[in-house]
């Protein structure tokens, strides 16, 4: 029988999403060769983030009947650049292996990558990592535009002059057992149409209030309903303005979504967007039945972007959870990301007279990072350190400003996702700060 933190951890497993590409494992393909030589690599922190100097065991075992000659060893490089290299020449028995210890030199605070290698007789091969060396001192060289604040207001402001017209049809044919399900509507910025799901347990007390996990989707993701086992919280799921039933005046192609109007910051579709998060937090307050002070905002890549956006313009934001958030630091993207840079700089081509620089400078009012500056509200934050999409340096640099109570994981094998783990802290610290028990 699941108990009730448990029953949580579905609900949240199924708010994280990607940007769009998964993983696919060798194993699907391929059988394990038991007579294949392998390797395994060591980090010496479980998170690969250290104090000073890095240091790994590389272990090759050779199950062959043939003895294996050759090297070991490895490269450093940061955004392009080696930064340090190493070899140990290796002789592994046959049937037998062995050990290599390698220290690295030390470097400044940051995030590195390292491609480990063992090239023997019958065998080449490359683990590639990435590391850290005191990531908690990473501050981005770039500022917040100074009217930023400003810039937001304004926002909030027209946002504030567009009546919600908040509407809320029940569904019955997508009703379970315990929880009964909600088509939600309302008006946002620019007038614009957004829909949502709200699932809230069956409960014999009227006058029951619940506490409130808003849901923020993922890049061009079709949100639904959650019908979750937890009875102490209603669960919505908001798609925003382009996607899922929110889809309307703006129904981009999947890869057009993210330089909609880029070239004007006061039109970029992601000010919509953030506006539609800030008009859900309306929608909570506007019903009698939710705790308007038990507020959480998830999300994962997109959504984690939006948590942060959301928490960071909104103080009636009580916890936030961001994973893998995007756009973070986005004056550091180019050369460390391929999405969504190389699609905002086919966009500029097509566009006489748009600059990569101009559009930089708009997305500087929409940085991840300038919005964690404003958080105030309990957070935390998982990142992977392979993360093709959100590097882990530009996560730091977004971590590091927030000024609230904060928490970070880190998972140094895995890319644009996070891992049970990080689902079982989110459950249990959500239940603490709210008190359900």
């Amino acid at each position: 029988m699941l108990n009730r933190s448990t029953k949580i951890l579905f609900i949240l497993l199924c708010l994280i999403t990607t940007a769009g590409l998964q993983r696919v494992s060798a194993a699907a393909f391929f059988q394990d060769d038991e007579e294949a030589i392998s390797t395994v690599l060591t980090a010496g922190n479980k998170n690969a983030i250290f104090d000073s100097r890095a240091n790994y065991t590389f272990e090759v075992k050779n199950p062959t009947d043939a003895v294996q000659t050759g090297t070991v060893s490895y490269i450093i490089t940061q955004r392009g650049k080696k930064m340090g290299s190493g070899t140990q020449n290796a002789k592994i028995g046959k049937k037998g292996s062995e050990k290599f210890n390698f220290d690295l030199p030390a470097l400044k605070s940051g995030f590195y990558k390292v491609d480990f290698m063992v090239n023997v007789s019958d065998y080449d091969d490359t683990t590639r990592r990435a590391f850290g060396i005191q990531p908690e001192e990473i501050r981005s060289q770039y500022a917040k535009p100074a009217d930023f604040d400003a810039f937001w207001q304004k926002a909030k402001d027209e946002l504030a002059q567009v009546k919600p017209q908040f509407k809320v049809t029940p569904m019955p044919k997508m009703n379970t057992d315990n929880r009964t399900v909600y088509l939600i509507e309302m008006k946002s910025l620019d007038n614009y149409t957004i829909k949502g799901w709200m699932t809230v347990p069956i409960n014999k007390n009227k006058d029951h209030k619940f506490s409130v996990l808003l849901g923020l989707p993922g890049y061009q993701v079709n949100l639904m309903p959650i019908t979750g086992l937890d009875e102490d919280l209603a669960i919505i799921t908001l798609n925003v303005r382009g996607q899922g039933n929110s889809r309307g005046p703006i129904d981009t192609r999947r890869d057009e979504f993210i330089f909609f109007h880029i070239e004007d910051r006061d039109q970029y579709v992601m000010r919509g967007v953030i506006m539609d998060c800030i008009r859900g937090i309306d929608f909570v307050y506007s019903q009698p039945n939710l705790k308007h002070d038990n507020i959480l905002v998830s999300g994962g890549s997109m959504g984690g972007y939006l948590a942060l956006a959301t928490a960071g313009l909104d103080k009636r934001v009580n916890l936030c959870s961001a994973q893998n958030p995007i756009l973070c630091d986005v004056n550091n993207l180019n050369g460390e990301v391929t999405w969504p840079i190389n699609d905002i700089k086919k966009y500029i081509t097509t566009q006489p007279g748009l600059t990569y620089r101009k559009v930089v400078g708009n997305l500087n009012y929409y940085d991840g990072k300038n919005f964690a500056a404003g958080i105030t509200c309990p957070m935390i934050m998982g990142i992977g350190l392979l993360d093709p999409y959100a590097p882990p340096a530009n996560e730091y640099a977004t971590f590091n400003i927030v000024p609230g109570k904060k928490r970070i994981m880190v998972f140094k094998d895995l890319g644009h996702e996070i891992s049970q783990a990080y689902k079982n802290l989110e459950g249990r610290w959500m239940r603490d700060y709210f008190g359900l028990f």
